[in-house]
């Protein structure tokens, strides 16, 4: 069987092991149902959040390796390297001036590249949405 894949938002990974009752019911269903989902999370969003949390503008508890383990661990969410094809897809994406979010859009490049739908809760991400699919 062919299974679903998805990568999460930096927003949404944390939320998933945090804050799930923050998440839409569409999102939570399919995060929840690993029978027939592949989540995926990047390492471009454990770089986001630890600077992110090196810079005040997010404050957890929790460590960036906590996150990664709890993710592999607790989860079952795969871990996505960055890989080159994930950069040169980053060239393609439109650049629009209410959305120019490097962290975004180099998850956004990555989603095309490996041909997932990207969840999240961000609505900037629907600009976006004639060339990737987005999960809210």
């Amino acid at each position: 069987m062919i299974m679903a894949r998805y990568l999460l938002d930096t927003n949404y990974l944390l939320w998933s092991l945090s804050s799930p009752e923050r998440m839409s019911n569409s999102s939570l269903t399919i995060i929840q149902d690993i029978d027939k989902h592949q989540i995926f999370f990047s390492q471009i969003s454990l770089i986001e959040v630890s600077i992110k949390l090196k810079i005040g503008k997010l404050d957890l508890i929790a460590s960036v390796n906590d996150i990664y383990h709890e993710c592999i661990n607790k989860a079952n969410f795969i871990f996505l390297p960055i890989n080159n094809q994930h950069i040169f897809s980053y060239q393609h994406i439109p650049l629009f001036d209410q959305h120019r979010d490097p962290f975004d859009r180099l998850l956004i490049a990555t989603a095309i590249a490996e041909k997932m739908a990207i969840i999240t809760a961000d609505e900037k991400f629907n600009f976006y949405k004639d060339i990737v699919e987005v999960i809210r």
